[in-house]
């Protein structure tokens, strides 16, 4: 790989996969929104040019003249937070959009469209079509992740392009600026609010972003065509085992209250979890154990705020 489209590029996965990629000296386009984005996370590095492009108009980068890129990564998604998830139109219009994008790798010449999909995807799956589930409008943005996998995996065998289709657990780390759990509960940690959950007997997972961007970074390398690859620790497990973890290593004489908020979701098994592909045919392996990532995500915040 020497050269790699990146959509979605000043995003917090996106960002670091950039940065990545730099790393190793592989020339990078960084397809970002507008010129209104801001794009200091990325400014800097060398060897990356950035386009604008609206995800609407995102065949329009099949007519740019530099069309030898061999990767093409697709983060680009509109709602994967707040209320927008909840929005059939706009999730659905997502995957028709990753669907376009995969047509414009191939017709930029790409080898391989790796795209960003997520956990939520399998935990959708169990949620809509258990008998008698009641499953909450948020799932509706793991539909999306759905629906374009549906669509994007026969138009990839239709073309002359690899899909490889990346799961991520729970990415978290410096640069997330969005109220997700470990995130929400480091800074509950350092407001001294109480720290109250679910009995979090629901098995999950947790990767640092810059484990998450190698992992990327080995799939756009060495993922083989029509596979899923899970971007995980390797060491799932129920929930309240990484809150505790984090409690210790943060907050150790706080008192961390189970069972006081109610849990809807799904209880996802070990197996969903599984990173013995990425393992056995990237060759990657996470480097940054739980409570270090919780501890550099904690000293970035305080540093930010």
């Amino acid at each position: 790989m020497k050269k790699a489209i990146v959509t979605g590029a000043n995003g917090f996965v996106g960002s670091h996969v950039c940065r990545a990629l730099c790393a190793e000296g592989i020339a990078v386009t960084a397809v970002v929104k507008d010129e209104n984005e801001n794009i200091d996370n990325i400014r800097e590095l060398e060897n990356l040019t950035v386009v604008y492009c609206e995800l609407s108009d995102i065949e329009s980068l099949s007519s740019r003249p530099d069309s030898d890129h061999d990767v093409f990564y697709h983060f680009a998604w509109v709602g994967s937070a707040g209320p927008l998830r909840c929005d059939e139109e706009m999730q659905l219009q997502n995957a028709l959009w990753t669907a376009k994008a995969l047509r414009t790798a191939d017709a930029l010449g790409c080898k391989k469209f790796v795209n960003a999909g997520s956990i939520m995807e399998k935990e959708t799956y169990c949620a809509v079509y258990t008998q008698d589930s009641k499953p909450g409008l948020p799932y509706i943005y793991g539909a999306g992740k759905l629906a374009a996998r549906a669509v994007c995996k026969p138009i990839a065998n239709s073309l002359d392009i690899d899909l490889c289709w990346a799961v991520i657990t729970n990415a978290y780390g410096a640069g997330e600026f969005s109220p997700r759990f470990v995130n929400s509960t480091i800074r509950k940690i350092i407001a001294n609010e109480p720290l109250q959950f679910t009995a979090a007997t629901q098995n999950y997972d947790f990767i640092y972003v810059d484990d998450v961007a190698k992992a990327f970074v080995a799939i756009g390398k060495y993922g083989k065509p029509n596979r899923e690859y899970t971007i995980g620790s390797g060491n799932a497990r129920p929930l309240k085992e990484f809150i505790l973890e984090m409690q210790q290593a943060l907050a150790p004489d706080a008192e961390p209250v189970f069972g006081n908020v109610p849990f809807s979701g799904v209880n996802m098994p070990l197996e969903a979890f599984d990173t013995t592909a990425i393992r056995e045919d990237c060759g990657f392996t996470p480097s940054i154990p739980f409570a270090e990532g919780a501890r550099m995500t904690m000293d970035w915040i305080l540093q930010v705020d």
